[in-house]
């Protein structure tokens, strides 16, 4: 009903959780104390018969009693005082377990430069067809029994297909993030998109940029495809609507990218396979997304791309901060994307030195950039990708050297003891080095030999 996360699958139910039977139950008391009309709809009921979780319930009231029913629903249940949203007629309740929101039956739409919509009353059947999709226009009563007013949700179900109740150009001029959510839905339940969407959005494609659409909103729909089953897909779709200009400029300027060497897509056809090939963290996808957006700018006449990991992370960077994405995760997909190259360029050559400067610069995201190199070789036709089972067992080797030789166990204070100094760039330049002798393994990763070192080499 607009709430934001309403459809993530990933929600779990804690063990404490009323059964569904049990809100039900408590529901159709409240409903008949009342003397209210009342329904389960959209997510939940679409999700219980694919089989799929969905803690979120979601009831619609006719005739106005939203409030009365929410009210007392939660006094049945013990639970707190329904939180209501005034403007939007719509009252929540927490029980374990569930969110349960109530909303009078009503139409609701959005002006041109508006984010905020215009709600009205409206029948049952006209709150039907104001929905998004016919999938979530089915209806189920409180004994579990499932109806179909508009008569086309249970046969779109049945058919995997996403079909919106009016013409789809009206339903994504209602509200425009309807478009991504039908990407969404497609990517997470392996859905078809009915025929008529796809020019439905590249028709309303501008809407989505308009000051209808918050910044924040785009971004919680790309997270929620970003992680779900079908990513790929998900892009694919996201291009054939031609909405990925609007949303992503920096990847969708890797379309007709041509790249050599291993390489058998060009640059955007290459991302795709990558995001695809990786697992769903988003941290991960993010970069696989963001991976190569420096090729565009950096490509060379000898097909070469120098330097696009460094320009690619800025993109990147940029990119997220437009997106308003959390600036921990802007820092980790920058740093991600500008050392993705490193275990892609291994060899068994590297010395203990290169492996352990490798860890230490990857820090706490070194899991996430070798998954990221995974993909990267995976969606290519490198002949070795054995060599990354190589490098792992390397980097687990020496993250287990104890001491650690990640980092010279002295400080500044010690510097400036040993060779009497005061502070200074010349503190940092001799810890630094001191750093890369224990890394190279020159120098052992203990306090009283690094300051032996130290005492016994004035000219370091």
């Amino acid at each position: 009903m607009g709430r934001m996360g309403a459809e993530d699958p990933s929600r779990t139910f804690p063990a404490e959780s009323l059964a569904d039977d049990e809100v039900r139950g408590l529901l159709k008391q409240a409903a008949t104390e009342l003397g209210a009309r009342a329904w389960i709809v959209g997510g939940y009921v679409r999700d219980r018969l694919l089989g799929r979780p969905h803690p979120d319930i979601d009831v619609v009231v006719e005739v106005g009693l939203g409030f009365d029913l929410a009210q007392r629903f939660a006094q049945l249940a013990g639970a707190g005082q329904p939180v209501i949203f005034e403007r939007f007629g719509t009252a929540q309740v927490t029980v374990p377990g569930h969110l349960v929101e109530f909303v009078s039956a009503r139409a609701e739409s959005y002006a041109s430069d508006s984010r905020k919509p215009e709600v009205r009353p409206a029948t049952l059947e006209d709150d039907l067809r104001r929905r998004d999709f016919t999938v979530n226009t089915l209806l189920m009563d409180f004994d579990g029994n499932v109806h179909d007013p508009l008569g086309r949700g249970l046969a779109d179900l049945d058919a995997r297909v996403l079909r919106t109740p009016a013409d789809p150009i009206q339903t994504f001029s209602d509200d425009p993030l309807r478009m991504l959510r039908a990407i969404r839905f497609a990517a997470q339940l392996g859905f078809d998109l009915a025929p008529e969407l796809l020019p439905a959005m590249r028709q309303m494609k501008d809407r989505l940029s308009s000051p209808v659409v918050s910044v924040e909103r785009v971004t919680d729909e790309l997270r929620k495809i970003l992680v779900s089953e079908r990513p790929r897909l998900a892009l694919e779709l996201l291009d054939q609507g031609g909405l990925i200009e609007g949303i992503l400029p920096e990847v969708a300027a890797c379309k007709g990218v041509k790249q050599g060497g291993y390489h058998t897509h060009d640059v955007f056809g290459h991302t795709l396979l990558v995001v695809a090939t990786t697992p769903p963290d988003v941290l991960v996808r993010l970069a696989a997304l963001f991976h190569d957006v420096g090729k565009p700018a950096t490509a060379g006449a000898d097909g070469t791309f120098v330097g696009h990991d460094v320009v690619g992370a800025d993109l990147a960077a940029k990119a997220l901060e437009r997106l308003r994405f959390p600036q921990k995760e802007i820092e980790a997909v920058a740093h991600l994307v500008r050392l993705h190259l490193r275990p892609v360029f291994y060899s068994s050559e590297w010395t203990d030195g290169a492996v352990r400067r490798l860890a230490r610069d990857a820090g706490p995201l070194l899991r996430q950039l070798m998954e990221l190199a995974r993909a990267d070789i995976a969606a290519s036709a490198y002949p070795h990708p054995e060599k990354l089972d190589e490098l792992q067992a390397r980097l687990d080797a020496v993250l287990s050297e104890q001491p650690s030789r990640l980092e010279a166990p002295v400080n500044g204070e010690d510097v400036m003891r040993v060779r009497g100094i005061a502070p200074g760039p010349e503190v940092g330049r001799v810890k630094q080095r001191l750093t890369e002798l224990v890394l190279d393994g020159v120098i052992e990763p203990t306090r009283d030999a690094v300051l032996a070192y130290l005492e016994t080499h004035p000219d370091l």
